[in-house]
């Protein structure tokens, strides 16, 4: 399966990996569930190890560092909010929420996994983690609308519910869209499309785009 991997950059220190939409980022549990980004990564480059990961249903650019000390000094670097992280999300309806002077607006709303129905999370302003996600409109055509948007904070799930507690839910989102919005896309529309850092070697300032596929 390495070579259905999609390379986007490669050095000695670290990956950008561009994700199909449907593949897990790390194995999940199951002999049927061995597949996956992280295991088709380092069956070509024995040294990659995971920093962080999409959700099985999102598509788009994956960083990992090779070793263990370029992996660390990643996983630091998003902890710190060092790395910026872009996505592109087709949601359902007329996006008319008041924005900044400069087009983005922020949705901050605390997140907690709903353990009863793991592993999906709600929203909880009394017990959730602070969660915050900037947005910027880019498009709207027929009754949908395309958003850019950058989360500040990394819940999980933390795009899709805070987009649907908007009433607004991602095009094909199984998990927090009603039936008739889920059936309006083949996939979830929700692509991680751009990547900037500063390489952990040499402190050279990268960036990576990926277009997205819908």
């Amino acid at each position: 399966m390495s070579a259905d991997l999609r390379v986007v950059y490669v050095d000695d220190q670290l990956l950008v990996l561009d994700k199909p939409a449907g593949l897990l980022s790390v194995p999940g549990r199951g002999p049927d569930k061995q597949d996956c980004l992280a295991a088709r990564a380092q069956a070509l480059y024995t040294d990659a190890l995971v920093v962080h990961r999409l959700d099985m249903a999102t598509s788009g650019l994956v960083l990992m560092g090779r070793g263990p000390a370029t992996q660390r000094a990643l996983s630091m670097a998003f902890e710190q909010r060092r790395i910026g992280k872009r996505y592109e999300a087709v949601v359902d309806g007329h996006w008319n929420l008041p924005a900044d002077a400069d087009g983005w607006g922020l949705i901050d709303l605390p997140i907690r996994l709903d353990w009863p129905r793991r592993p999906l999370s709600v929203v909880d302003p009394a017990a959730g983690k602070p969660s915050r996600t900037r947005w910027q409109l880019l498009t709207r055509a027929g009754d949908s609308s395309r958003l850019a948007l950058e989360p500040v904070t990394g819940r999980s799930h933390q795009l899709r519910l805070h987009l649907a507690a908007q009433g607004h839910a991602i095009l094909g989102d199984p998990l927090y869209a009603n039936a008739a919005v889920q059936a309006r896309a083949p996939r979830l529309l929700l692509h991680a499309c751009w990547l900037q850092l500063q390489h952990p070697a040499n402190g050279r300032p990268l960036q990576f785009a990926s277009p997205a596929p819908f």
